[in-house]
């Protein structure tokens, strides 16, 4: 065989065999590198605002299609196929005018991505200005604290005083989470009510049902409408439909009829604390 017969002999060979490994590289490397890694933050901007959403669950969160009622469960089912809605565990920080503002604080437990992702924006926990939260639920509170350790030490803490009431009341078995987060803060803490002036033009809106003093923020042409929805591919379609975890449903119902209606009609932006990534979206898909 002459040589150049020779080179071009082995080149196909060794073509054909690089596209052999092609087709099976799965077989030898762990799929993780060839998985596109899955968003963590998202932003948007309106006016001289900064939205960004963060994700704070660190694996694929769902939504069990046994914890919806308020309908044939084969509806349900139909709906959600998987057997969970596709759903996340979300916080929302607005940069504006100089402040960073956050809105809820996640789970706060070990594998919680709130802090990792807030460092990616380059954003320490102290360098948050303002805290708002939207209800005392754990996965919105649970981030406030570190063991005992207060996270956001310099943030200004603003909640609503129907919730603070609500939950300060309950037996201590219910409420125990609550008191602890609510004394660490006390000296930076603001109860507010419907109406009341808030830093940077943020509008609270009462959005009882899920819990006592469910409380919904609009800035701009967003509105973060905390626990409105749970499963979104079940609930959008079906507003009527409730999660276990609504404490009075039909409050819950009115609210969220009320208010995904307020979304289309003022061409908003909707923010969920479980939507599923990205954690939000136009008025145009609801």
């Amino acid at each position: 065989m002459k040589r150049r017969e020779w080179i071009g002999c082995m080149t196909a060979l060794a073509f054909s065999g690089l596209s052999a490994y092609a087709n099976k590289k799965e077989e030898f490397l762990p799929k993780e590198l060839f998985q596109e890694e899955e968003k963590q933050t998202e932003s948007w901007t309106q006016g001289s605002a900064k939205f960004f959403w963060i994700r704070d669950n660190a694996e694929e969160k769902r939504m069990p299609n046994q914890l919806f009622t308020g309908t044939d469960q084969k509806i349900i089912n139909q709906l959600s196929p998987e057997g969970g809605a596709l759903a996340s565990i979300s916080c929302f920080l607005v940069q504006i005018n100089g402040k960073n503002i956050l809105f809820d604080t996640g789970n706060g437990k070990a594998d919680s991505r709130l802090l990792p992702n807030l460092a990616s924006l380059q954003i320490k926990p102290e360098d948050i200005h303002y805290l708002f939260i939207t209800h005392f639920h754990g996965d919105h509170i649970g981030g406030m604290l570190s063991g005992d350790k207060v996270v956001f030490s310099q943030a200004e803490v603003y909640v609503p005083q129907k919730e603070y009431d609500a939950w300060t009341q309950m037996p201590a078995d219910k409420n125990g989470q609550v008191v602890k987060t609510m004394k660490a803060y006390e000296k930076k803490l603001h109860k507010f009510s419907e109406g009341d002036t808030l830093p940077e033009g943020i509008i609270a809106k009462n959005a009882y049902g899920h819990t006592p003093g469910h409380t919904i923020y609009q800035l701009n042409e967003t509105l973060i409408v905390g626990d409105l929805l749970h499963g979104a591919q079940i609930q959008l379609p079906h507003p009527e439909i409730c999660a276990s975890f609504d404490m009075d449903k039909t409050l819950a119902i009115q609210c969220r009829k009320q208010y995904l209606q307020y979304v289309k009609d003022k061409h908003l932006m909707m923010a969920g604390m479980h939507l599923p990534a990205p954690g939000f979206m136009s008025w145009k898909k609801i």
